[in-house]
């Protein structure tokens, strides 16, 4: 008995030796600061200090539940080695893409009131957005992909099926309508390939036909409200009108009614913005928090990000790095596109705050995507030799 209690013991501190602290730490802090911030919202919400009825479908018990299991799944997936996880594409795949193609059928439906995208599913009483499960799927098989194909990497028929690779997941979520998210796998493609050292030529050629690209783009797919979105962020004094930069125009006042300390999280003055619980979730951060608790909202994703970076640098394998590059591209893109939204120099192109906005599905991935990254530090050179020799 005893000595099986030294062995668990032995293994418990051995886990906890390898387990990246630092960015468990992190995620814990984000995720337990957006239980608090949508709490709160949903507190003054019943008190009619903030007008908000979508908040009767996703609220804070929805956010902590999903932060919990989020993060159980993560330190399992760390000491889960990535390189053998990678290689089970063939299972993580087609469940990823099949979900995502049951939005085309009559269990899709769009995630808010007046949204333009038919991103999600019901099962029972629940409702899933397949693309966010999709991203993970995409960072672990396009890193195993290029890392399969190190060798003859820059091959030209390579290449093309790399390209074809990124093209599924990307067309699925366009063909949703669901054009942020198309420019995160966009990020989480361009980001791993560059990683895997992709030729100057194929940069170079890419940066030639961008421009017929963007053009098609603009006169055969975006439609006349995406144009002029776009147009309005550019030029708000011929474009934009009184409904066009609605969201932002009240998102940037009630940003700014926080100043430098907020109006706090529990009785203020609260200015009324759109799905603010969602992804205008930054405008209400900046409402209660002020201006220092946004800057220290950023920080943390911005130390979240680079910690990322440090293990995909550390890692002992180019597929470590890969899938730390995938990672990092997700979730510094879209918290780029989403403060951008809110602060008006991005359009408003319906995508979450990683870790903050309200979404159990958004939450698991983001703190799933963490376990990626665990996993990388915990299987990295350093403990594998460190282990091994006292062994």
């Amino acid at each position: 008995m005893r000595k099986l209690l030294k062995k668990i013991f032995g293994a418990i501190l051995q886990y906890l030796r390898r387990l990246d602290k630092t960015l468990l730490l992190l995620t814990l802090f984000i995720c337990s600061f957006s239980v608090v911030l949508l709490y709160s919202l949903v507190i003054n919400n019943q008190t009619r200090s903030v007008t908000n009825a979508a908040l009767d479908y996703t609220d804070y018990r929805t956010q902590a539940v999903a932060a919990l299991l989020g993060i159980g799944a993560s330190m399992v997936l760390a000491a889960w080695d990535y390189r053998k996880f990678s290689k089970l594409w063939f299972i993580y795949v087609p469940i990823a893409v099949g979900l995502t193609c049951l939005t085309f059928t009559s269990l899709g439906e769009t995630g808010l009131e007046g949204a333009d995208d038919k991103a999600w599913i019901r099962l029972g009483g629940f409702t899933l957005q397949p693309a966010e499960f999709l991203k993970l799927a995409f960072i672990l098989s396009l890193s195993y992909h290029c890392h399969k194909t190190r060798d003859f990497f820059n091959n030209p028929l390579n290449v093309l099926l790399l390209c074809v690779h990124g093209a599924i997941p990307i067309g699925l979520v366009m063909l949703q309508g669901d054009d942020g998210t198309a420019i995160v796998f966009l990020s989480v493609f361009l980001g791993i390939i560059f990683a895997a050292g992709l030729s100057w030529k194929y940069i170079l050629g890419a940066g030639i036909l961008s421009p017929i690209a963007a053009w098609f783009m603009w006169s055969r797919y975006l439609q006349p409200v995406h144009k002029n979105r776009i147009l309005a962020i550019i030029n708000p004094e011929k474009y934009a009108t009184p409904d066009m930069l609605y969201q932002t125009n009240l998102a940037k006042i009630a940003l700014g009614s926080g100043q430098v300390t907020g109006k706090g999280l529990f009785g203020g003055d609260y200015s009324y913005v759109p799905v603010s619980h969602n992804d205008f979730i930054f405008s209400y951060a900046g409402q209660t928090l002020g201006f220092i608790g946004c800057l220290g909202l950023i920080i943390v994703i911005g130390l979240i990000c680079l910690r990322i970076l440090g293990n995909g640098l550390r890692s002992g394998d180019a597929l470590g790095r890969y899938i730390c590059v995938g990672v990092f591209a997700y979730l510094f893109v879209q918290s780029l596109l989403n403060i951008g939204m809110v602060i008006g120099v991005t359009p408003v192109i319906g995508i979450t705050l990683p870790f903050v906005s309200a979404g159990g599905t958004s939450m698991l991935t983001s703190t799933a995507a963490m376990g990626l990254v665990m996993s990388v530090h915990f299987h990295s050179a350093k403990y594998d030799t460190m282990f091994a020799k006292k062994k």
